[in-house]
């Protein structure tokens, strides 16, 4: 059993229709998402789907962390209490690597994202900055050992069952995870194929649990990864983490479908693998219709008719402020970037008022520049998100 086959299969030979069908329109809904905002404003709202990446992530792992809590940790603004601050950390560990990826793929340098390689570098960066508390590993029996980032496990007391599931022991761990990555290069697949070997991968690196620690982590930054490279990340835009851990409404849990994908081959008709093929399905499709969902929901978030409107409510209600200030984040969003001296134009009033109601914004934290005198963008914080985007959080 200790072989790469225990993963088989990893591919379909050929897609289902139904699941055919959920990846077209994703596809389709993907690739319309992606237009639907300026690229600056698409930009702003990138870094916030960051943290809602990062808050599922860690909900999924039983850690609570408040987008605010969070939005403070970036600005190193942490707590006080160890347990509250580590959290904070962690969070911030999640964004910043996210982050690097997002740049790594507008750069056209992110290359294969479930390479050995990317992979041990995702956990690698996530874990940098880790206090011991972090690292430490506790098996039963009140062992324990420090985990070293980034580092395939090696030793006897790195397995551990998770849940009924034993991995593969880890004197094998090297050779899986290059069948792995062989099977997973999406340079040679198709648009379809990409796709669908997203949720495939997510399950089978979980499934192969390569590191002591931090693997469900490692395995939602590659998903995200490679969503961006198979075609369907829209820019960053909607969150993997958010859909996993929500799930969908009567259906089965994230970890009932990981469980059900662990199922052995039921037989001569369930596939050539070691694991059910027919489950595999089962488990791709539910996946796949929960990035769908995901896509549907904040596609609905940025059609800009009702995003200007928010933002109108937003302005005049929670900040209390005018017609003049509400009319320009209103062209902000639409536009992308408003150059400072074309307020007085969008509001009718003088340069100077204008001027004043564009501070009041900036005040704010709504609408923020790269330099002093250059054009203005839509900023999100976390408490504009509650108003701007109900739901995301």
């Amino acid at each position: 059993m200790e072989t790469p086959h225990r993963v088989e299969p990893c591919q379909l030979d050929t897609i289902p229709g139904p699941l055919a069908d959920l990846v077209a329109e994703l596809v389709a809904k993907a690739t319309r998402m992606a237009g639907l905002l300026h690229p600056a404003t698409a930009t702003s709202l990138a870094k916030l789907l960051r943290l809602a990446n990062c808050y599922y992530s860690n909900l999924i792992e039983g850690h609570v962390t408040r987008p605010r809590d969070i939005e403070r940790a970036l600005a190193e603004d942490l707590d006080t209490d160890r347990r509250r601050r580590d959290l904070q950390r962690e969070a911030r560990a999640h964004v910043r690597v996210q982050r690097e990826i997002d740049e790594r793929f507008a750069r056209g340098e992110l290359g294969e994202p479930a390479s050995v390689e990317m992979i041990q570098w995702i956990h690698r960066e996530f874990y940098r900055d880790a206090p011991a508390s972090m690292l430490t590993v506790e098996r039963t029996r009140g062992a324990s050992f420090r985990m070293e980032p980034g580092a395939l496990r090696s030793r006897k007391e790195h397995d551990n069952a998770v849940g009924r599931h034993q991995p593969p022991l880890s004197e094998f761990v090297v050779r899986f995870m290059a069948h792995f990555e062989r099977r997973f290069a999406l340079s040679g697949m198709g648009t379809a194929a990409r796709i669908v070997a997203i949720p495939i991968a997510h399950h089978r690196l979980n499934y192969i649990h390569p590191f002591p620690d931090g693997n469900g982590r490692a395995s939602r930054l590659m998903s995200h990864a490679m969503a961006l490279q198979a075609g369907i990340g829209a820019h960053g835009l909607w969150s993997v983490s958010r859909g996993l851990a929500r799930g969908l409404p009567g259906r089965p849990s994230y970890q009932d479908m990981m469980d059900h994908a662990d199922a052995p081959r039921a037989g001569a008709v369930d596939g050539r693998g070691s694991l059910s093929l027919r489950a595999l399905v089962e488990f791709a499709g539910w996946f796949c219709e929960v990035m769908l969902d995901q896509v549907a929901f904040m596609s609905s978030m940025l059609e800009i008719d009702g995003l200007q409107e928010r933002i109108v409510k937003h302005v005049q209600g929670d900040l209390g402020m005018g017609k003049a200030e509400a009319a320009i984040a209103r062209d902000v969003a639409l536009r992308g970037e408003v150059a400072r001296g074309e307020a007085a134009r969008i509001t009718g009033l003088s340069e100077r008022a204008a001027r004043d109601a564009l501070g009041r914004l900036q005040g704010a934290g709504l609408l923020a520049s790269a330099t002093p005198k250059g054009p203005v963008s839509l900023r999100v914080s976390t408490t504009a998100a509650e108003a701007l985007f109900p739901r995301l959080f």
